[in-house]
């Protein structure tokens, strides 16, 4: 099915103790390698990834001394792993891990270099200025790119490691960075439908300052 083809999963994770474990424990068998990378968190999580890692030899418990955000975490992943083709998803549930076979499939198919789980769905439940920056940020990006991407941020995505970018961003910006440097370095990108899994939760961890990153990004790549 995947023609030989090894496929890596990078999780980066922030206090994600109790949330985890349910994305580890359903990576499907097909997957190679899954490294996760606690990115300085105060809690249990690199715990819970070690205790996997003793459990299934797939998987790579790493740890960051500090903080230093999702970027990071991702660039650290990517240091460690091995895989033909490299899957990026959130340690948080919002990606089921059952979907990883939709991103896989079209790269080892030889129909894609790139491809970006769109998550399409009612987004009524987030608030309003989450729902406008993304709009304008989505426009902002096909703009850049010149070619229509439905969801341009969506952190469950999968690479040939061919076109792999270097990752030089930190924070939340890192989805458009490695979006457009993919689509420069001449990537086929190609969108699947995932579900879209709303946590509220979460919306705390994106401010203001991700928007200026952001803005800083769409400029410098």
């Amino acid at each position: 099915m995947l023609k030989g083809r090894r496929v890596t999963v990078i999780i980066p994770a922030y206090n994600e103790e109790t949330r985890l474990p349910k994305v580890l424990e359903r990576i499907p068998d097909f997957v190679d390698e899954v490294i996760v990378v606690d990115d300085g968190s105060s809690d249990g999580t690199y715990k819970v990834a070690k205790a996997f890692s003793e459990k299934d030899s797939r998987i790579k418990a790493i740890r960051l001394k500090k903080n230093c955000g999702k970027g990071c975490a991702m660039r650290e992943g990517i240091n460690h792993s091995s895989g033909d083709v490299v899957v990026f998803m959130d340690a948080d549930g919002q990606h089921k891990p059952e979907e990883i076979i939709s991103l896989v499939e079209p790269i080892v198919s030889g129909n894609a270099d790139m491809v970006i789980g769109a998550r399409r769905g009612d987004v009524s439940q987030r608030p309003l200025h989450r729902r406008l920056s993304n709009i304008i940020t989505t426009k902002l990006i096909r703009l850049k790119l010149r070619q229509y991407v439905y969801d341009t941020q969506s952190g469950f995505r999968a690479f040939s490691r061919q076109f792999l970018p270097e990752i030089e961003s930190d924070r939340y910006e890192v989805e458009t960075e490695m979006l457009i440097k993919a689509a420069k370095m001449g990537a086929r990108i190609k969108e699947v439908p995932v579900s879209m899994i709303y946590d509220p939760s979460r919306e705390g961890r994106f401010g203001v300052r991700d928007v200026f990153r952001f803005i800083g990004a769409l400029l410098r790549f």
